[in-house]
């Protein structure tokens, strides 16, 4: 084990025992509590585990926070405690020195950092958990941005992936099978090792590149081959603006940019089986023209076919209100637990009727949806509470994990830009159902399936 290797394992070797012995002394302190006391007392342990385990990752560079990143995003996971805690880690991480990303360029593509590039900005102009992001110039004068991974993230990512999973059972925060935690943290691992390779990000970029070119308005930065490797991947610098400032401009321009986000995850998944699933606001730029640019191809999730046909027959069972159809689909997904406990019709109409409000489904909500001032987020939040008895009968799934966190991202960035928008044509679209159905069929007049 090498001597940073060596200090990052006791560093969270360190964080697993400290939060060992807390779960220890909460469990022991409310053996005889009553059931408030100790639901209360868990909420404040989870509380204080999610900081300790943001603040020990937010020190460390590299792989273990990524998975302190991803593990925000997958609030079905983790509970909300820890989720709010490490959401602070999706914030820019400090910059690594110029001289170690020059040193970290020149090994990966074997010539001087001055003749490779005319112009290489030592300032970059974003920084994250495992790489940072210079400006530069080509010698032929095409102005590039060039994505550089921090040395040996590679070497310390499983390692430090099976002590964030230590510390988060022996806390008591994945409260699932074995069999279930194998699978989540086998796709959190293949999503880390999917973002460190560049060369399947350049791979990536090509394919939705060629599967987007129809419109020119969603622009994809185009791969400079010559200038990138596993671990540099050099890009033909594509601006725009950030999401706040997209947010001031005109509600018709706005419609166009949320048209192009709709159009980028859900064509992705239905008809290229292939989904960019980091719908991170920091992901996409915008110009005023209602273009958007997409940036950051490492984390996709591929699809089969089996698994597209039970996402779109779900889709269409919520829209139809069939709660029979839409708890035997979320069986198959499994995310409802086979067992004989009754859950009511009632339980599901009420999340279809949050749900649903977004993409202007009648009769939940008619006409264009002001994403603005949506409660959607706060009337989910107040139905989780009401919902708690059932909570039991229900876990994550490894084949919805991806697809639930970019969802959710794309509803945040909706209401971060503030737009009024009918979105239900754009469903009736890609469900292949007449635009009708989108705005108004409910469970009591459900059609055959043959109409559809």
């Amino acid at each position: 084990m090498s001597n940073s290797s060596g200090k990052r394992f006791l560093k969270l070797a360190g964080m697993t025992a400290s939060i060992a012995g807390k779960a220890a002394k909460n469990s022991f302190k409310h053996l005889s509590s009553d059931e408030e006391k100790r639901l209360q007392a868990r909420s404040e342990l989870m509380q204080d585990v999610g900081l300790q385990i943001a603040d020990t990752l937010g020190e460390m560079k590299g792989a273990v926070m990524k998975v302190g990143q991803i593990a925000s995003q997958y609030k079905d996971v983790f509970p909300p405690e820890v989720a709010a805690a490490l959401e602070k880690l999706q914030k820019d991480a400090p910059a690594m020195p110029y001289s170690q990303i020059k040193a970290q360029v020149e090994r990966e593509l074997g010539a001087p950092i001055d003749t490779l590039f005319a112009r290489f900005e030592e300032q970059p102009f974003a920084a994250a958990s495992i790489g940072q992001v210079h400006k530069a110039t080509l010698p032929n004068g095409d102005s590039v941005v060039v994505k550089v991974q921090y040395p040996d993230v590679d070497k310390n990512c499983d390692s430090d992936l099976k002590q964030v999973r230590m510390a988060l059972r022996i806390a008591g925060v994945l409260n699932m099978s074995r069999e279930l935690q194998e699978q989540l943290f086998a796709e959190i691992r293949q999503s880390l090792h999917d973002e460190l390779d560049y060369i399947k990000e350049a791979h990536n970029l090509r394919v939705f590149a060629a599967f987007h070119a129809d419109d020119t308005g969603l622009i994809i930065p185009r791969v400079i081959s010559s200038h990138s490797s596993k671990r540099i991947l050099t890009l033909s610098e594509e601006m725009g603006q950030p999401l706040s400032v997209a947010a001031t401009w005109d509600n018709e321009i706005k419609q166009k940019i949320a048209t192009r986000l709709f159009h980028f995850t859900a064509g992705q998944l239905f008809e290229l089986y292939r989904m960019h699933c980091d719908p991170h606001p920091g992901n996409f730029a915008f110009r005023p023209d209602g273009s958007v640019v997409a940036y950051d191809f490492g984390g996709i999730r591929s699809y089969s076919d089996a698994e597209v046909q039970l996402f779109k027959r779900f889709a269409l069972h919520a829209i139809k209100g069939d709660v029979t159809g839409l708890e035997q689909d979320l069986v198959t997904l499994s995310i409802r637990r086979e067992d004989d406990k009754n859950i009511p019709g009632e339980f599901y109409e009420s999340w279809l009727a949050v749900g649903l409000k977004p993409l202007s489904i009648a009769p939940y909500h008619s006409g264009p949806f002001d994403f603005g001032s949506s409660q959607v987020h706060h009337e989910v939040m107040a139905l989780m509470k009401t919902s708690l008895k059932y909570f039991g009968q229900f876990q994550p799934s490894a084949a919805t994990m991806m697809l639930d966190r970019t969802i959710s991202g794309q509803y945040w960035n909706l209401v971060n830009l503030g737009v009024t928008i009918d979105l239900s044509p754009l469903v009736a679209e890609y469900l292949d159902i007449p635009t009708t159905l989108s705005n108004g069929v409910g469970a009591a007049d459900t059609p055959s399936e043959s109409t559809i």
